[in-house]
């Protein structure tokens, strides 16, 4: 396998010159993730132009050059499930890659799985086996062997392919606008998530009081901060349920902390006072400076609702050749009941099902379903597909009915 090893900063800026001309961009990298606080970039594979490229990561100190040409215009870039990438060159430039590609998801659209692995592609699309046998290697290490970087570049050199057969299949489905729409919206919710709270996202906090969320956001940007001081990943830190359980406890008192099932290592022990501070400013706070806390409707009756419909939201995608778990699942439709009946809070979101392409898809048949104009019925019990949607009367013509 032929392809361009570079390993200094001239060879990369003298390469990216040749790259910037280029029309369509595929790459992909390889980053170590579990011993550091942000992924370890360590290497990355470039096919552009019918030439392949791997870039030394580890050997080459300022990627910039790769990163702007990355994100400039004039090309399109294609990658396979690129969360990673994007959050590379974010934190790299500030900007996010230029016409993103992602194979994955465009395949979600085009009628396959979602999410589709990379091997499972190449072998459904393109009729080859991919061979999977450096799984477990430690990108770190140097030097790396001809195995492991043909193995790598393996990771690109049909991401061109795979994106024209694709491609191929979105347009007349005309589903490509929403592929699009869909691109953007992740991309930003990955720049929000740079910017905004991510406390949010700790799990179990569902339900938690004002004052018990304000005591997760303070261990949380604690743990951001020392994960990042000593270089750590978070997780490595202090875990998610044991934010939650401090927070629940609500006790700034180190000898009940440290009662607390989970913080026996070394490190944490010699940190409670530094945990106990963050408890006590939690406290402190006036109630007017709590997080807001968003109460979902919790009904019985709209769960089992939202069950039946997603039964019929997967029979209404397979007909239509669409991935179910890209349009969304059983919670995304309870929000969407709840919302319409008026059972939400007026600061909530719009459900994401109310939205964009998935309210064209599938958000307008379950409003109408909720005003009887649309019902659902058993077509074919035999079928992979066995629900229909159709056209019904008005509630008041249905209830005539059954007088």
């Amino acid at each position: 396998m032929q392809f361009k090893s570079i390993t200094t900063e001239g060879q990369l800026r003298q390469y990216c010159r040749e790259l910037v001309e280029c029309q369509s961009i595929a790459f992909d990298t390889e980053f170590v993730s579990e011993y550091t606080y942000r992924p370890l970039l360590c290497l990355i594979q470039v096919a552009a132009d019918g030439e392949l490229a791997v870039i030394d990561a580890m050997a080459v100190d300022d990627l910039t050059p790769f990163w702007e040409a990355i994100a400039a215009e004039g090309h399109e870039t294609i990658v396979h499930a690129g969360r990673v990438e994007i959050e590379f060159c974010l934190e790299a430039i500030g900007r996010c890659p230029s016409r993103l590609f992602d194979v994955q998801l465009a395949a979600g659209f085009a009628g396959l799985e979602y999410p589709a692995a990379y091997s499972t592609l190449i072998e459904k699309l393109l009729g080859e086996k991919l061979q999977k046998y450096e799984t477990r290697t430690d990108w770190r290490r140097r030097p790396l062997s001809q195995r492991q970087i043909h193995y790598a570049l393996d990771d690109v050199r049909y991401l061109h392919a795979i994106h024209d057969v694709v491609y191929a299949r979105l347009v007349p489905s005309g589903r490509l606008k929403w592929f699009n729409e869909e691109t953007a919206a992740r991309e930003c919710e990955i720049e929000r998530a740079r910017s905004r709270d991510r406390w949010q996202r700790v799990s179990g906090i569902t339900g938690l009081s004002g004052k018990t969320l304000a005591i997760v956001r303070e261990l949380f940007h604690w743990r951001e901060a020392e994960a990042k001081r000593r270089d750590k990943p978070v997780r490595r830190v202090l875990r998610d349920d044991l934010i939650v359980e401090l927070a629940r406890r609500g006790t700034a008192d180190v000898k009940r902390i440290r009662a607390v099932r989970g913080l026996e290592r070394g490190d944490l022990r010699r940190r409670l006072d530094d945990i106990a501070a963050c408890i006590q400013r939690a406290l402190d706070l006036p109630e007017t400076e709590y997080p807001t806390v968003v109460r979902r409707a919790r009904s019985e009756k709209l769960s089992v609702l939202a069950q039946f419909l997603f039964t019929a939201l997967g029979s209404k995608c397979r007909q239509s050749q669409l991935a179910p778990s890209l349009v969304g699942g059983p919670n995304d439709i309870r929000e969407l009941l709840a919302y319409r009946t008026a059972r939400h809070d007026a600061g909530d979101r719009t459900p994401k099902l109310a939205e964009g392409w998935r309210a064209e898809f599938v958000g307008r048949s379950f409003d109408e379903l909720l005003a009887g104009k649309m019902a659902i019925r058993i077509a074919d019990p035999a079928s992979d597909c066995p629900l229909v949607f159709e056209a019904w009367g008005t509630k008041e013509e249905c209830e005539g009915e059954t007088r």
